[in-house]
């Protein structure tokens, strides 16, 4: 009796956990490409920020939550161009340019959503992303009910997990990003296309943390709001420093701050008496606990360091 009724809580929370790690986990593992190849990752709370915006209004104005989807990975990709194009390319301070970007898309977002849709009671929306339960894996006892019957971008997120561990593993191109990351000036000298590499890694991360903002605006909400990303791509630059910039252990992470999320929700729905102020910094809490203990991780030796083709190396 006992435990059908820890089961009755335990299970809703660890669903909620999986829920709120997703957009982390998009984020966390966009950030890995960039990062792999060189290039700081300090923007991903800003392309969170526009594919959660670009999302919704792509999917309000098309009525296709795909189509949505499509746009916002469209309109991530822009911005990680020109964070791309701004520091690989020019060779700009990676960390100001990349709070620059983030600035930027909080203004841009909050302009047009106010010029699409005003500022009324009525909410525009947009009917979210369904729950659905996989075949056979669905089945398993516990681990189906909490890991396999969640919406497609959850699973979308597990397989970008499996796919760029293998990437990096196992595929030749993944060794020729990590090595422009590690001494661009050594791959450059083995014929690798060193500028390009990680331009090109820099769009994968606005493709993949665009998809993660999308998440936010059409799959865990039905509508954007302002700010929406709420800090969670510089809790995911945080996961990443956690997880050794691998992808494994970068879910891990995830998994730990979603958890942290779905149990601020759960704890100020259950009317503990503890101030609500305390429960909405737990994340941050983790952040700055998850960064003194990783320090700085086993970052790749080439990481913010501008390339410039034909230079002598330092």
């Amino acid at each position: 009796m006992n435990s059908g009724f820890d089961l009755a809580i335990l299970i809703p929370l660890l669903q909620a956990t999986i829920r709120m790690a997703t957009p982390y986990t998009l984020a966390a593992i966009a950030g890995i490409y960039s990062e792999k190849a060189g290039v700081i990752s300090i923007e991903l709370e800003g392309i969170l920020l526009i594919g959660a915006f670009a999302g919704f209004a792509g999917a309000y104005f098309t009525h296709s939550l795909w189509l949505g989807v499509l746009i916002a990975v469209a309109f991530g990709v822009a911005l990680a161009a020109i964070y791309a194009f701004m520091t690989v390319n020019l060779g700009c301070k990676q960390a100001l340019i990349g709070t620059a970007i983030v600035l930027l898309a909080s203004g841009i977002t909050s302009f047009f959503y106010r010029s699409l849709f005003g500022i009324s009671s009525n909410i525009a929306s947009v009917t979210p992303l369904k729950n659905f339960k996989l075949p056979i894996l669905g089945q398993i006892p516990l681990v189906g009910d909490i890991f396999f019957d969640q919406n497609a971008l959850v699973y979308l997120s597990y397989l970008l997990v499996a796919f760029t561990w293998f990437f990096y593993e196992r595929t030749a191109l993944g060794l020729s990003c990590r090595s422009v990351g590690e001494n661009p000036y050594a791959a450059d000298t083995l014929g690798l296309p060193v500028i390009k590499l990680r331009f090109i890694s820099v769009l994968v991360t606005g493709a993949i943390a665009a998809t993660g903002g999308a998440y936010m605006s059409i799959a865990t909400s039905s509508t954007f709001i302002e700010n929406m990303s709420s800090e969670k791509g510089y809790g995911a630059f945080a996961i990443i420093i956690l997880g050794r910039y691998r992808p494994i252990g970068a879910f891990l992470g995830c998994l730990l701050y979603g958890f942290a999320d779905a149990l601020q929700l759960n704890l100020q729905a259950t009317g503990i008496n503890v101030p609500y102020q305390f429960m909405l910094m737990l994340p941050y809490l983790f952040t700055l606990v998850v960064m003194f203990i990783s320090g700085k991780g086993e970052k790749p030796e080439g990481l913010g360091k501008f390339f410039e083709k034909g230079a002598l190396l330092e």
